[in-house]
Parts: structure tokens; sequence; C-alpha cells
């Protein structure tokens, strides 16, 4: 499995073209799914797991791997399919995820697959069961790719808090912004969610879209009824950065490229971390850049840009 992962860091560069790559993996069947390798730090063949009291019951045991104590989830049963039977072939995907890091037990690890965002697309409207893991699909040799929210997966077993400190609350400075809106562009219904409940509390008035074309179509369309600015209507976009058919970055670097769109704010508000993404956030012009997930940080950052000149 070493030899997937070889020359990930080098090939990780194609983010910011609109581009990213896949991990492929199947869980108990034959279906395939995908996971993002610039969130992949190292696949494994599992090794020996210790059963905890009280656990999650999809949390199959936890890993100690270079010194780490790693909570291994198994993918196949969070998702509502069968549990990964045969452990000693399975494998575990060691992934960092909103901060921390985790282990997906896997059945089995396929290739890597060069993509571009575009050919992501949103899961079928409707779906339910083992289908309401999908944040996105895509077809690769004319079969159907997966891409299961992982956030979500991770919110069931472990809420995070979305309600901002008293301290926060206390320093906000809250000014009536008439009619205009926060955009908050997330192709995952948790994040949405996440990022609406925390902003809640400073009064202001949202409006979601589910990826990075929705977002722009939504500010173009809005922009036309301007006489200026953007900025009249919409006071600040709070993006991710992963998104099915346009990425936070490609997202970014249209608005600044656009007259009547340049002078909005723009936080990106990620999964993904790291020195890289920060040397990216500059290249496209972004104004800040928040980690998920973390209700009084990405408030801060909301207060501070809002109400910039």
């Amino acid at each position: 499995m070493a030899t997937i992962l070889d020359s990930v860091n080098q090939r990780t560069q194609l983010v910011g073209q609109n581009r990213l790559e896949l991990l492929m993996f199947k869980l108990s069947g034959r279906q395939r799914y995908g996971i993002n390798v610039f969130k992949v730090r190292e696949v494994l063949p599992c090794p020996a797991l210790t059963a905890l009291p009280k656990r999650n019951k999809w949390v199959r045991g936890i890993a100690h791997i270079r010194g780490q104590t790693i909570s291994v989830i198994d993918l196949s049963l969070a998702t509502g399919g069968k549990p990964i039977a045969d452990l000693e072939s399975s494998f575990i995907i060691i992934a960092e995820y909103n901060r921390s890091v985790q282990g997906f037990l896997v059945n089995a690890v396929d290739r890597i697959i060069n993509i571009n965002w575009e050919s992501i697309m949103a899961p079928p409207k409707g779906t339910s069961g083992k289908q309401s893991y999908l944040t996105a699909v895509t077809e690769v040799d004319n079969e159907l790719i997966e891409i299961l929210d992982v956030e979500k997966v991770l919110e069931e077993i472990s809420p995070s808090p979305t309600n901002i400190s008293d301290r926060v609350s206390s320093e906000m400075v809250r000014r009536d912004l008439g009619e205009r809106v926060i955009l908050i562009a997330d192709d995952s219904a948790v994040a949405r969610n996440q990022v609406k409940r925390a902003l809640e509390n400073l009064g202001v008035k949202m409006h979601l879209v589910n990826n990075g074309r929705e977002a722009l179509d939504f500010l173009m369309q809005t922009a036309d009824s301007c006489a200026d600015s953007i900025t009249e209507k919409v006071g600040l976009l709070i993006s991710d950065i992963e998104m099915p058919e346009m990425d936070g970055y490609t997202l970014t670097a249209a608005l600044k490229a656009d007259p009547k769109l340049q002078k909005l704010h723009v936080i990106l508000h990620t999964s993904l971390s790291g020195v890289f993404n920060q040397q990216m956030v500059k290249k496209v012009g972004a104004d800040d850049f928040i980690a998920k997930f973390n209700p009084d940080e990405l408030a801060e950052s909301v207060q501070k840009w809002l109400h910039a000149d």
C-alpha cells in the first residue's frame, strides 16, 4: 500500500486547478467509493485493534500507530452496511478530518484516480438509507463511484458543539445588515447546518448552497441587480474547499477576477488543513482560512470580515 501513496505530496499540487485525486476503496461489496487523497495520511493493513468498553458501535477499536492512539471506524457499518468481517485482510485509511486524525476500516483499496471537480456531481435527490451518506458521485470506467459524507459519519459518532461561547458572544458587535445575507457554500448538509447554527447567534441572514457552481451562479445573478458591488446584497462568503462541480479555490479565484464580485470577502472553511492550504488561500485571494469546526473561531472571523472596509 505504500506504493499507492508514494507520490501523494507531489500530486496534491493539483488542488487549486479544480482538480483532485481520489483514493478508491471498497467496503463490504463490489461498490467502489472515493476519498480525497489530500486528506489521507497513510494506508496500511489493519493492525491489531483494542476494543474499548462503551464505545460507539461503529468504532471497531483503537490502534496504536507511530506512537499515536487512533480510533478505527468501520465505514461499512457506519453507512448502514454489514460490518467488515475479515480484519486480517482489510486496510485502514488514516485520514485527517476536522482537526483530528481518524482511522477508517475498509475491505480493500483500489487505486488513485485523477479527476476534474466538474465531473463530481451531487447525489440524486431523495436518497435515503445507506445512500443518504453520499456527498457526491462520479463515473470511472463506466462505473458509478460514490463519495461518502465522512463529516456526517463523524458528527453522528461525536457531535461537534455549534454554540459560540459566552465570551465570544459578549464581544460581538451586532450591526443591522439590512437585506444583506451571508452566503454559505458546502456540499455537506452537516457542515452547512453547523455553520448555520453557529451564526444564528449573531442574528444574521444566511443563504445556503450546495457547491461552488451554485454559489457563483447566485452571486452573478445577484450582482446584476446591484448598482455598484455585490456587497450591497451579500455581506460575506463562507465556502468549503472540496465541492462538486467547482471547488472553493476555483470559486474564490473567479470572484476576485470579476470587477462586480471582487470586493466580496471570502472565508474558506474546510476540513482540509496544513501549510499548503494557507499558501493556496493567499494565491487565490481569499481573506481567511478556518479549519472545521470551531464555532468561536468562525464567529470571530465572520465578525472581522463582515464589517471590514
